[in-house]
């Protein structure tokens, strides 16, 4: 049902009064449980306050100690990681255990007419079965009133649309605060004047708020220090400004199953991992192997505007970017092993942040290290091979050392079934110096037994280096074998490879369903992102640039499968994350639903499924009524599984108990005739 705000605090008040009540009454009513009754399951009960909870006019300094006392003897776990101030304290209070209850001190000091909450969490648990009492908070003003309005809201993964459990919630005074449009520093230069946080469920509802407006954010605090660190802690933002005496009411209620508080949301949060500001130098460089360097920088995207080493020629240098932001480079030597000196030394470049963050042009000697060293089964390979020359040297025998394991290696599947919509993939461990496709050879063998040759190409990956695609035209049924020839492929390093014969077969499409999707876009510039995936989420297919139109997936195996589809603004073919400080939201992904509100579709093999995918529909404007019904169907479908999951738990026990009994009736059934006799 839907509360007036003005009652719903009472009502929080109450209802969680009455929890303890009942759980206080029913602990009393099991006291005379006989030994060996039902194991305890309720949390501890509060007893006494002092003060008493939602105290006025406490000072602000020497607010001496809080005592708050339970029903029985209780633990305090992860007190680090549950506890926490509203607003936060620079001097955290400490919290002690005495007899059945526990001592808070304040050690900061507080500050005037502000209303503070102490949130356990879930940090406070009974003694003996550790429940424990969730939500618990001590409320208490500085000034002569308590803050009492409430706002609930939801935070999600804005790529994977699912809740983000845990996440604080900060409430900045919208007057407190400067604001400008592309730069956002506020959760940098001020600490917010109301902390709540996020249940399991993502929901959150954040109380003892004024009714003024409010700037608000979101972060996920991952290294539970209270403090959000970009690139480590996921984070969210809302435009605009939110006063709780303006917005919709929402209602409240006691999750029986979680043992919390939830509520409707009236905001939503879409969360990203933000980039966090690095300084660019070249902070390591090393030469793992003869012919490779390793060039670590501090941030992405390096400016090098010069790299040239004293012995060997720039054209013979390949740059190999091992990251997207290019941080991270190899650097591979294409001459002879014998023209590498054991130092490599040389120059490079670039552009470095100097001690002001300013990015100013600097040119540093670059000193490159490699001598072999042995593994130590390299080592005990070598030592054998010494005894039996030796050994053979004293017989008068003619030794000869055995053929070295040809070092070139490479990583490509050389049979199994493929699929004829992509290329076969071959990665190698170095670059390569030569490669003579002419002498690769594709052949089928139909299912008649007729031998053709098939033409095929290879090409090179454009943004991995060492990968390379071979393609050619797939039919279906017979086999194909290819062919590559010993020394058609030599690498920078001088390695050549041995005959390699791959056999494969193409797949059967009745042994898959097909999926259909017609899409109709928001509007004639729109490029959307759909990716295909598990039941798991995981992604299996993926298909970019989709406007309106139909896009077919083929080859899905047979199972379960969901789609999520991203609004992909600026066209380049991946979603992209948000950033804070310019304050830009991320690229909305949404998981495709039906309209009956599914998410989750079965194929069969030898199936065509068929989809009308209405990107006005999926990415409409969030509001609380459609935010409501898209939780009350994730609610639903939760409890379905778990439903489905403790009735597959009941069957394997009755199973399980069934062997059992089987097994006890056919070992001791002689034994239990006799037990019946005597008794």
């Amino acid at each position: 049902m839907t509360l007036r705000r003005t009652h719903i605090l009472n009502l929080l008040r109450g209802g969680v009064a009455l929890l303890f009540v009942s759980a206080f009454l029913s602990r009393c009513a099991s006291m005379m449980t006989p030994t060996g009754g039902p194991r305890d399951s309720l949390p501890p009960v509060i007893v006494e306050m002092l003060p008493d909870n939602f105290t006025t006019n406490l000072p602000t300094v020497n607010t001496g100690k809080i005592y708050i006392e339970f029903d029985e003897f209780i633990q305090i776990k992860d007190q680090q990681k549950e506890f926490f101030t509203s607003p936060a304290m620079k001097k955290k209070p400490t919290i002690t255990q005495r007899g059945r209850g526990i001592v808070i001190q304040i050690r900061d000091t507080l500050q005037p007419n502000t209303t503070y909450a102490l949130n356990f969490g879930s940090a406070i648990r009974d003694n003996n079965e550790g429940n424990p009492l969730y939500s618990m908070r001590y409320v208490f003003s500085t000034g002569p009133e308590i803050d009492s309005m409430l706002l609930s809201g939801y935070t999600a993964d804005g790529y994977k649309a699912d809740s983000v459990s845990k996440s604080f919630i900060w409430f900045y005074p919208a007057d407190s605060v400067e604001y400008t449009p592309d730069y956002d520093s506020t959760i940098f230069k001020h600490t917010p004047a109301v902390i709540a946080r996020a249940e399991t469920n993502g929901i959150f509802i954040a109380q003892n708020l004024k009714p003024i407006p409010y700037r608000v954010y979101a972060i996920e605090d991952r290294n539970d220090n209270q403090m959000y660190e970009p690139g480590t802690d996921q984070v969210g933002f809302l435009e605009g400004t939110y006063n709780p005496a303006e917005l919709p009411d929402f209602a409240i209620w006691y999750d029986s199953l979680r043992r919390y508080v939830s509520a409707e949301p009236q905001l939503y949060l879409r969360m990203f991992t933000d980039k966090a500001f690095r300084r660019q130098l070249l902070s390591q460089s090393e030469r793992p192997l003869q012919h490779k360097a390793m060039l670590y920088f501090g941030a992405p995207h390096p400016q090098i505007t010069s790299l040239r080493f004293d012995s060997i020629p720039a054209d013979r240098v390949i740059i190999d970017p091992q990251t997207e932001g290019r941080d991270t480079l190899a650097l591979w030597f294409n001459v002879p092993s014998a023209s590498l000196p054991d130092t490599i030394k040389g120059q490079i470049t670039y552009f470095k942040h100097d001690s002001v963050n300013r990015l100013q042009e600097v040119t540093e000697n670059l000193k490159l290290a490699w001598r072999l060293i042995e593994t130590k089964d390299q080592e005990r390979e070598r030592e054998r091979l010494e005894r039996e020359r030796r050994k053979a040297e004293a017989a008068g025998e003619e030794w000869k050392e055995p053929e070295k394991e040809n070092p070139f290696a490479y990583k490509m599947p050389l049979s199994g079934e493929v699929n004829p919509e992509k290329d076969l993939t071959i990665d190698f461990d170095y670059p390569l110096a030569t490669l003579d496709s002419a002498a690769l050879l594709m052949t089928f063998k139909t299912p008649d037994d007729r031998i053709e040759d098939l033409p095929v190409t290879i090409r090179r990956d454009t943004a991995q280096l060492r990968r390379w695609y071979i393609r050619l035209e797939w039919k279906l049924g017979g086999e194909y074998t290819l062919t590559i020839p010993q020394g058609a492929i030599t690498d920078i390093a001088g390695f050549s490879n041995d005959s390699i014969v791959g056999k494969y077969t193409v797949f059967d499409p009745e042994q898959f369903a097909t999926v259909k999707i017609h899409v109709a876009g928001r509007n004639d510039g729109s490029k959307y992102i759909i990716q295909l995936l598990d039941a798991n989420n995981a992604l299996q297919q993926e298909k970019r640039d989709i406007t309106s139109g139909d896009v077919q997936f083929n080859y899905v195996p047979a199972g379960e499968i969901k789609f999520r589809v991203i609004e992909d603004r600026n066209g380049n073919g991946r979603w992209d994350t948000g950033n804070l400080v310019e304050r830009r939201q991320p690229e909305r992904a949404e998981i495709y639903k039906d309209p009956a509100g599914e998410e989750t579709f079965a194929t069969k093999t030898n199936w065509e499924i068929e989809f009308t995918m209405d990107m006005n529909r999926i990415f409409a404007p969030v509001t609380m009524k459609s935010l409501v019904r898209l939780l009350d169907e994730r609610e639903t479908q939760r409890q379905q599984r778990e439903a489905e999951k403790r009735a597959k738990e009941l069957l394997k026990g009755d199973s399980r108990r069934q062997g059992q009994q089987q097994t006890t009736n056919a070992n001791f059934g002689s034994a239990g005739n006799m037990f019946s006799t005597f008794r």
